[in-house]
């Protein structure tokens, strides 16, 4: 019962709003940094945060005792006001506001073992300092992060050496010391696990944008394959995949005629619906060269059906560019070429890797696309034989195509039965179900 009101408050729209007021609190003061530099800083917010607060709530039960505890609070006053300027600090530099609290911390606890004494088990709180160097300042800077463990060991070891229980300036009853040990290991065990927590929460976080945009940029088997096996060098051979080239016809008159805001934003538009085509029919986008897109159909995984997806993709990119003319009260004109056959296929480059195809069905398939009529879609020999029994084609007769010679071609008209053009076939839409 408690745990599905749990749940149920977690999804709430109270929760989601606490958690956005938290996130812009913990992003205070990080504007204008790299990436990886602002996840540091946002820890360290969360933990000068965590600190400042836990200061607070010891800070008042000993104000009922002031004093007695007068030294006391006013240290750990000065610690709550370093720790809450740790988001102001930011805009000086990325280390002003952990340095700030490294120092501000050490010493202060330093100086109340000293006025408590050893047994009050402050000097226990230098090892939350040790993890927290490690996620805020990275690995990047190792000499510093071993310069202030160094640092917060010694303090430490003097503190438990030379300020014994008999040397404190303040004496306290021993359950108070009892209360105190227990607040330094709460506060330990605190730290530690809300900062590791926050530290790998927003290291997954990143690690799933990664994730994301590198599906986005490399289908996923190839992903998959290269985080098995990274550096490997991924070419593979397919004896029967199809690939499709499509133009928009006269692009360069129109873009003068558009502007560059206007052509790119009308392109985004195109291209995006185009893109969903692609994952509604199960085809590969390779690229786009400015008003040109291309895509294969059975790499990187080989499918018996690829000209049939093909030839899906290419009908239903036909009803998405007539809707998308007409929102944009544009006129706009494709052509399209789809060739079946074998090809290869890989992923090239070392900065900005790309999947693509070669062969000579790709280079057939770009030549029909030249040879194709304004909206109409021409198609190879070898993929007019693996669509005549599903698919309406009509005869373009015989085309000198450069490198090949003369080549018989067919137009795509029309599916036959079973499924309109936009239909993606059944294990699709099994699969989106």
């Amino acid at each position: 019962m408690r745990m599905g009101r749990l749940g149920t408050f977690l999804s709430s729209d109270r929760a989601r709003t606490w958690r956005r007021r938290l996130t812009r609190l913990a992003e205070t003061g990080t504007a204008g940094y790299p990436e990886p530099v602002r996840r540091r800083l946002r820890i360290m917010n969360v933990a000068a945060y965590l600190i400042a607060g836990l200061t607070l709530v010891y800070t008042v039960g000993q104000v009922l005792d002031f004093e007695t505890w007068k030294p006391v609070i006013i240290i750990n006053l000065v610690l709550i006001t370093v720790t809450l300027a740790v988001p102001f600090l930011h805009r000086f530099h990325e280390l002003a506001g952990a340095l700030s609290v490294a120092f501000a911390e050490g010493i202060g606890l330093f100086v109340l073992t000293y006025l408590l004494g050893r047994e009050s088990g402050l000097h226990m709180q230098y090892f939350a300092a040790i993890g927290g160097y490690f996620v805020i300042l990275g690995l990047a800077r190792l000499k510093l992060i071993i310069a202030l463990i160094t640092g917060s060991f010694v303090l430490h070891i003097l503190a438990w050496a030379l300020f014994t229980q008999e040397r404190a300036p303040l004496t306290v009853q021993p359950y108070e010391l009892d209360q105190l040990y227990i607040t330094a290991v709460v506060s330990i065990f605190l730290v530690v696990s809300v900062v590791v927590y926050y530290a790998f929460r927003l290291a997954e976080v990143a690690q799933e944008e990664t994730d994301r945009l590198l599906h986005n940029i490399l289908p996923t088997p190839i992903v998959e394959r290269l985080r098995r096996a990274p550096g490997t060098i991924i070419a593979d051979e397919f004896a029967d995949a199809s690939v499709l080239f499509a133009d928009l016809k006269g692009f360069v008159t129109l873009a003068k005629r558009l502007g560059p805001a206007r052509t790119v934003e009308l392109l985004n538009v195109l291209v995006s619906a185009f893109d969903d085509l692609a994952e509604e029919w199960r085809v590969e986008k390779i690229k786009t060269i400015g008003d040109a897109y291309m895509v294969a159909a059975g790499v990187p995984e080989a499918t018996a059906d690829h000209a049939e997806r093909m030839a899906g993709m290419a009908l239903a990119m036909l009803g998405a560019l007539e809707r998308v003319s007409r929102q944009q009260k544009v006129e706009l004109s494709l052509r399209i070429g789809i060739a079946s056959g074998p090809v290869l296929a890989g992923v090239i480059g070392a900065k900005r890797l790309t999947y693509d195809v070669w062969g000579d069905t790709v280079n057939l398939a770009s030549r029909l696309e030249g040879q194709s009529a304004p909206n109409r879609i021409l198609v190879s020999r070898r993929t007019k034989a693996s669509l005549e029994h599903r698919f309406m084609l009509e005869r373009c007769g015989p085309l000198e195509l450069k490198g090949f010679g003369q080549e018989e071609a067919w137009y795509l008209v029309d599916a036959l039965r079973e499924r309109t053009p936009t239909e993606p076939p059944a294990e699709v839409s099994k699969a989106r179900a």
